[in-house]
């Protein structure tokens, strides 16, 4: 559930922290105070995308925060967050953030961790779902009107093993085109892939002897300057007058003299003795480096042409030396799948035509399933669109199936054979009609209502947000969009922005949105009302304060309790 959604320097919001509540939550207020900006502020939070002029006038940017409770989410989100590179959740929690700013910089964070608006959509569609009048549902598209059908006749796993067949299916052919080329491409691929597969080969690479074969011929490439350095070196310690250890002598004798004359300063003969000891082990370890130097232009040759092949291999086949191994392990694998194109051809030609039997029945079988559940949706969804107020209308779910398995290679994969398309007709005499030409957002949204109460069970978003789903109704029908919510709300959390005071009073919470000006600037705030501040606002809801307005309010919330 969303338990906190915060708004800062967004369109009439300057700061605002909106707590919410489990079941249902209705939002109101008058017309032009606001409410769309919980609506919006939602949107942004989840993916959608970001409008400049949305920013508070004088900001330079806008943020929208929300926490939510996955403690108790169906869809396991802790795979997801790894996937992309986020943090995990601790506690259950997960936080979303998305900032813009008037320059048109975007930036949107899932648990302290920068992310891309990509991701945030994904949790987003994860965790609400929107129905509002300027959203394009979910439900518009054919592939979520199959995956309703299916989540109301509990056929996911189906839907999945056929899914495994067809991406297993898209595989093998991807494989059989690799091999199935006209003979002189054949013969070029051949003698490429054995050409790169017998160069790399040859090479004898070694990874863990590069470093080594660097430094040899770093060493050999100076082995003048290196002599030069060593000699010298071994001159100013011993062999030239004065030397360092000549010097060191005259100074042992002074202060074995100055010892005699006062004995506490044995400590520093002492030293003097360590030091003439260090000097003389460093003679002895630089005469034996400058015995280990060689001076063999043959040897030199010898590494830089291993030098040279090396960085040859490493431009043709990959940055590191791991790389071109590899690039050679997968050249020869290739090689030796084309070398024996024939026995490959049959295996991957059997494998295909297992899979397409395979295919052909768990596709029927889905099928089926499909056609006996389609009928029961239909009646289920009419009835509780006759409850919201339609009557005279007609619910109809058109399913056909293709033939041929060779006829859906590129559909989505859990679709099978079928198609899909949930139509309907508000009005008695009219013809049904696809929901995408459905002009009424009002009347969408009923039907969506209708789906959402059906489908309670099965529907694992945690959230949903409808705004005008009391669009043109009124009186009964309007008590009845109220119960539907709170029926909804007894399996998830339910955000519902409304004008109808039958359908705020069944809320288990209610949030109002108010308009106020303070130092000449309007802001807009939300509150949550109980008692007598909340039969003020159904009363006003419904259209005014008096007593008999204030009477009717209160008998509104009694038959709720």
């Amino acid at each position: 559930m969303l338990n906190t959604l915060r708004i800062k320097n967004l369109a009439l919001v300057t700061d605002l922290t909106l707590e919410l509540r489990p079941g249902y939550n209705a939002i109101s207020g008058e017309t032009g105070a606001g409410k769309s900006i919980i609506l919006g502020a939602l949107n942004l939070v989840l993916g959608e995308r970001a409008d400049r002029t949305l920013i508070r006038d004088g900001c330079d940017q806008c943020s929208v925060e929300a926490a939510f409770d996955i403690s108790r989410l169906k869809t396991p989100l802790e795979p997801i967050l790894e996937e992309n590179g986020l943090e995990p959740s601790e506690q259950g929690q997960l936080i979303l953030k998305r900032t813009f700013t008037s320059s048109g910089t975007n930036r949107q964070f899932v648990n302290g961790s920068p992310t891309s608006l990509k991701s945030l959509a994904l949790l987003g569609r994860i965790l609400v779902d929107i129905h509002g009048p300027h959203d394009h549902q979910s439900l518009l598209y054919p592939a979520e009107q199959l995956a309703i059908l299916d989540a109301y006749g509990q056929l996911e796993n189906s839907r999945r093993e056929f899914g495994a067949l067809l991406r297993r299916r898209t595989g093998l052919e991807e494989e059989k085109q690799l091999l199935v080329v006209d003979e002189q491409t054949y013969a070029q691929q051949l003698d490429l892939l054995r050409f790169q597969a017998t160069e790399i080969e040859a090479a004898g690479l070694n990874p863990d002897a590069e470093a080594e074969l660097e430094a040899e011929y770093r060493r050999s490439s100076n082995a003048a300057q290196i002599l030069q350095l060593t000699q010298a070196s071994l001159a100013l310690l011993g062999e030239e007058d004065p030397s360092l250890l000549n010097l060191s002598g005259s100074l042992g004798r002074l202060l074995s003299e100055l010892a005699r004359f006062d004995p506490e300063t044995a400590s520093i003969t002492q030293a003097h003795n360590e030091l003439m000891n260090a000097a003389s082990e460093l003679q002895t370890q630089i005469s034996h480096y400058q015995d280990r130097l060689e001076m063999d232009p043959e040897r030199h040759g010898q590494l830089e042409e291993r030098i040279n092949l090396v960085q040859s291999l490493k431009r043709k086949y990959g940055p590191a030396l791991a790389d071109v191994i590899a690039f050679g392990e997968q050249a020869r694998t290739q090689l030796e799948a084309l070398e024996g194109r024939e026995a490959e051809l049959i295996r991957i030609n059997r494998e295909i035509e297992q899979t397409n039997t395979q295919l052909v029945l768990k596709g029927r079988a889905l099928s089926a399933a499909r056609s006996k559940i389609a009928p029961k949706l239909t009646r289920a969804i009419t009835r509780e669109l006759e409850q919201l107020g339609f009557a005279q209308s007609r619910f109809d779910v058109d399913l056909s199936s293709r033939k041929s398995v060779s006829e859906f290679p590129s559909q989505v994969p859990g679709s099978g054979f079928d198609t899909i398309e949930f139509q309907f007709a508000p009005n008695k005499g009219e013809a049904s009609r696809s929901l995408r030409s459905i002009a009424s957002s009002g009347e969408l949204a009923r039907v969506m209502l209708a789906l959402k109460t059906v489908l309670a069970a099965q529907d694992a978003v945690p959230v949903l947000l409808f705004d005008e789903v009391d669009a043109n109704v009124g009186g009964e029908t309007a008590r009845i969009v109220g119960k539907k919510m709170r029926q909804i709300a007894r399996d998830r959390q339910v955000l519902c922005i409304t004008h109808l005071a039958p359908v705020a009073a069944a809320a288990d919470s209610h949030y109002v949105v108010t308009k106020q000006v303070t130092d000449a600037r309007t802001h807009s705030d939300i509150q949550l009302v109980a008692g007598k501040a909340r039969v003020a606002e159904l009363a006003r809801m419904l259209g005014g304060v008096s007593r008999e307005a204030l009477k009717h309010a209160a008998s509104l919330l009694e038959e709720t309790e």
